[in-house]
């Protein structure tokens, strides 16, 4: 999935055409039906947060699934709902790209695009009014597969020994290093609302994390050679396990005394009887 000609970010925010209409009144209802059983019912290591007042757009974080090479990173996307939804899709984006520098997969480029059928951004089956946030929140969070080569078409072979699990090893470091350590260290980087659900996981995952950087150590300060081609930098394993040392001292002093707490999300009958009215 080609990012060739992409020079600046895509932006779902310039909404242009969107922001000219006023969302109709069935359109908010299934929103906020849609946040209500998101919040009650959330799919396993999926999380949302809507605009307080603008509930055409919600914020998501998505857990990397286990025994994948996104374990335990957090991926923070922005969703924004049409005028007329559920009649046509919600528009995605991407927000965790270490600063437009990182493809996560072959359907999430460094612009923080996403390539999915769904969304009207790939070939295939198309969105339908029956599907929500949730399976919509679930169909991206599948992208963070096993085995993300052979998500990329024409690479169901490898087409070179070795290049799928190559490419794990790529993943599994830029997942760490921007998924995990710029996350967490970055206190801007998403809504507040996550970092309890970020540094509660960062706990539960730690041991992994420091695993993966041990086991390849060897690697450390050697240049990353990407299947797909493309510039990535070296290796930072070392650098890796300093910063995740560093987190997890200072998260024990800061967050650990604290009474956790879920993330709240209220006011939703609000927004809803202000935007009606």
């Amino acid at each position: 999935m080609s990012t060739n000609g992409e020079q600046h970010r895509w932006n779902l925010l310039n909404c242009l055409d969107w922001d000219k209409k006023i969302p109709k009144v069935a359109a908010l209802a299934r929103i906020k039906r849609d946040i209500s059983n998101l919040l009650k019912d959330p799919p396993p290591g999926i999380f949302i947060a809507p605009e307080p007042d603008d509930i055409t757009k919600i914020h998501a974080l998505v857990v990397g699934p286990l025994d994948t090479p996104y374990q335990g990173g957090f991926f923070y996307f922005i969703l924004r709902c049409p005028p007329d939804y559920p009649f046509q899709p919600p528009r995605c984006l991407l927000m965790t790209t270490g600063n437009n520098t990182v493809d996560f997969h072959p359907s999430l480029n460094r612009n923080g695009k996403i390539f999915l059928s769904i969304i009207n951004t790939w070939d295939g089956p198309s969105w339908r009014p029956a599907q929500s946030l949730s399976s919509l929140l679930v169909s991206i969070q599948s992208l963070l597969s096993p085995n993300p080569y052979h998500d990329e078409p024409g690479f169901e072979q490898e087409h070179r020994l070795g290049d799928s699990k190559r490419y794990n090893k790529i993943i599994s470091h830029e997942t760490l290093r921007v998924a995990v350590c710029e996350m967490l260290e970055n206190l801007d980087s998403c809504p507040g609302q996550f970092r309890k659900v970020m540094i509660k996981q960062f706990f539960k995952f730690y041991d992994y994390y420091t695993f993966v950087c041990t086991e390849n150590m060897n690697n450390d300060g050697q240049l990353i050679r990407d299947p797909f081609g493309g510039q990535r930098g070296s290796f930072q394993y070392s650098s890796i396990l300093t910063r995740l040392k560093q987190l997890k001292s200072e998260l024990e002093i800061t967050e650990l005394p604290r009474k956790e707490q879920q993330p709240t999300y209220s006011n939703i009958e609000n927004v809803i009887e202000s935007r009606d009215g």
